[in-house]
């Protein structure tokens, strides 16, 4: 059982009056799909015949999509004392709301820069949301590429756009330099839009083609979130010098949770 910590009322009570006020994304929980894996397939070798020249390779090949590592979808070192895990849903207003009020001045404040705050990303899209999952394969598209702060800005600035009408791909697109565009679109192969309440493409079933190796990335998150449990979106769990805080909620400002933070690191 994780041990919580013993704050005054009065630094602690700027985060829960917060908290009282938050407006909730929420939706029930579904039923977590199975999870699946991708290995990368083994690298052909071809036999050279004797005396025949090697020659020297002029650049660095470029990776397959299975080659590739798994999504670094965070912000600031892992050694930081105070650490937030964000558990969203791309199409949730609120997540954009806590996006925008509190998050992006985080991440453009000293601190992430001078290692005070570690900030982490996890997936927990909603059934109610038409195309919040295809926007997670997204973003875990881009975060393999290191796009990933590009994309998650672009997916919430424009989030009226692109759900409307799913377009996400344009937004995605127009964030990057095209060659980057055209590694994050590579991976996306198979992983077709799917209606909400089904299974991603790459769950329907065993024998299909195409697979999507995203959802891999994505289920982790979720089966991650399920042990806490989130039961809505925004979710977040902050840990002080590896003492975790009773769970958040909803929306809040920079300046609040600027407060808190600073009234942890005063002790």
């Amino acid at each position: 059982m994780s041990q919580r910590l013993s704050l005054p009322f009065s630094r602690l009570g700027a985060l829960r009056a917060a908290c009282a006020i938050m407006v909730l994304c929420s939706a029930a929980v579904p039923a977590r799909p199975q999870a699946t894996s991708s290995s990368a397939p083994a690298a052909a070798r071809t036999s050279k015949p004797a005396g025949t020249a090697t020659k020297k390779p002029t650049g660095t090949p470029a990776k397959t999509a299975a080659q590739l590592a798994a999504p670094m979808k965070s912000y600031g070192l892992s050694t930081a004392p105070i650490k937030m895990e964000v558990f969203t849903d791309y199409q949730c207003p609120s997540c954009r709301s806590l996006f925008e009020q509190a998050l992006r001045p985080l991440i453009q404040s000293d601190y992430i820069a001078q290692g005070k705050v570690y900030l982490v990303h996890h997936d927990f899209p909603l059934p109610m949301h038409m195309y919040g999952y295809q926007a997670a394969r997204w973003l875990n598209a881009a975060a393999r590429v290191g796009q990933f702060s590009t994309v998650e800005a672009a997916l919430y600035d424009n989030q009226n756009s692109w759900q409307a009408d799913g377009n996400i791909q344009k937004y995605v697109a127009s964030a990057m330099p095209a060659a980057d565009f055209k590694r994050i679109e590579n991976q996306m192969a198979g992983c077709q839009y799917q209606a909400p309440g089904t299974k991603p493409a790459s769950l329907t079933t065993a024998a299909q083609a195409t697979h999507c190796a995203l959802d891999t990335y994505i289920e982790q998150d979720r089966a991650l979130g399920m042990k806490i449990p989130v039961q809505s979106t925004p979710t977040y769990v902050i840990t002080y010098k590896g003492q975790k805080l009773p769970v958040g909620s909803g929306t809040m400002t920079w300046p609040i949770l600027k407060q808190f933070f600073d009234s942890l690191l005063s002790q």
